[in-house]
Formats: structure tokens, C-alpha cells, sequence
């Protein structure tokens, strides 16, 4: 390949890279400002400065362009490396003991929900309302978070290993159900709590979550 042409493919792939940057931007401010409800391709490609057409060939329909968002958000930014890669996630096996793992974890979580959740409260406080688009946000985003669950799960095992008697099964549904945005939501924007609060509640929810797990108080 010449010089010329790899060139123009760099600054091809840079310019799609912006567009869609642009139109996750503008997608963030009307779903926010408006709600999900209120956004239409159009309207959106408006926003952005560009056609429906290049929004679709960018990232795809309205609930591409949501999860588009959601995924920016979550990890702070759009470079394609997964969550369990990150310095973030990778630190917490740097914790001293299960412990200190665990609220490493609580603390990642937190910092996940203070990015996303003004989105997650706009979404779940409106429903979906029928849109099947919406409800596969929902149920995508709940399948990931499970993903999430097991896989900080099975980095503290290799830690710093778990107890003998552990329910890896029932554990991670609890700790799926601890983490849910709902509740989040419920605690920050309903109810007022601080997003120190919610950090400091929700450490002290998985350690106290972990122990029990760890003395089989979880058993029927």
C-alpha cells in the first residue's frame, strides 16, 4: 500500500471516528435535556450537523445510539478496550486482602453509576413505554452487568482465592441485584442521598454480602 493510501484510509477512519463522536455527543445532551422518548434519528442528525443517513451508517437506530452513549459513559470514554482490561478494574487485585478487594469493587461501581446514571435515570424514570428498542437497552445492559459481577468474581478468586464453602451462583445474584442502577436511581435522585453515601452504603452492602456468603449464612 502507498503512502498516499494509507494516508487517506487514517484520515477516513478519523474523520468517521468524529462523526461519530459528535453524534454521541449530541445524543447525550437531547436524551438528558428531553429524554429517550423525544429523540428521533432526525432530530438527532439535526442536532449533530449531519444527515439520518450518516447517523445510521455511524452507529445504527435509536437504540444503537443510545447504548452508543450508555457505552462512552460507562467507561469514560470510546477506545475499544473492555471494562475487565482497564487500570480500574485491573487495580483492584491489588487490594491486600478479599476485603479491600471487595470495596475496591463497590468503589469501581459507584464511579460506573455517577457516570451513567443521570442517563439511567432519565430511561428508567419514563419506561419504556412499548418500545422494544428501549427494552433491549434494559435487558442488554442487566446481562452485562451479570457479566461484570462474574467477572470481578473470578478476579478475586485468583487474588486472593474464595472460602470453601461459597455459592458463586447465589452470590452473584445478589450482588447483580445490590448493583442495580434501579437502585441507584431510587437512593441518588429519589431520595436524595449524596453520591458519597451511595459509595459508602454500597461497600459496606457487598462486604457484609461477601461475609455472609463466606460463613454459609447464605444456605436455606
Amino acid at each position: 500500500m502507498s503512502t498516499d493510501r494509507a494516508y487517506d484510509n487514517r484520515s477516513r477512519a478519523e474523520a468517521a471516528l468524529a462523526t461519530r463522536r459528535r453524534v454521541i455527543d449530541a445524543a447525550r445532551a437531547i436524551l438528558l435535556r428531553d429524554g429517550y422518548h423525544a429523540m428521533s434519528v432526525n432530530a438527532l442528525a439535526s442536532s449533530a450537523g449531519v444527515s439520518a443517513q450518516t447517523v445510521y451508517n455511524a452507529i445504527g437506530g435509536k437504540a444503537s445510539v443510545v447504548k452508543a452513549v450508555y457505552d462512552v459513559l460507562l467507561v469514560g470514554d470510546d477506545a475499544p478496550v473492555a471494562m475487565q482490561e482497564r487500570p480500574e478494574f485491573r487495580a483492584m487485585s491489588q487490594a491486600p486482602d478479599r476485603e479491600g478487594f471487595v470495596r475496591a469493587y463497590a468503589a469501581l461501581c459507584a464511579i460506573i453509576y455517577e457516570r451513567v446514571g443521570p442517563l439511567l435515570g432519565v430511561l428508567l424514570a419514563q419506561g419504556s413505554g412499548g418500545d422494544t428498542g428501549l427494552q433491549e437497552f434494559v435487558a442488554t445492559i442487566d446481562l452485562e452487568r451479570r457479566v461484570g459481577n462474574t467477572n470481578a468474581l473470578t478476579a478475586l478468586e485468583a487474588a486472593h482465592g474464595l472460602p470453601t464453602r461459597f455459592d458463586r451462583e447465589r452470590f452473584t445474584d445478589t450482588v447483580w441485584t445490590v448493583t442495580a442502577p434501579e437502585i441507584y436511581d431510587r437512593l441518588v435522585r429519589r431520595c436524595g442521598w449524596t453520591h458519597a453515601m451511595y459509595a459508602a452504603w454500597l461497600a459496606d452492602a457487598l462486604v457484609a454480602t461477601f461475609d455472609r456468603a463466606s460463613t454459609g449464612s447464605q444456605e436455606d
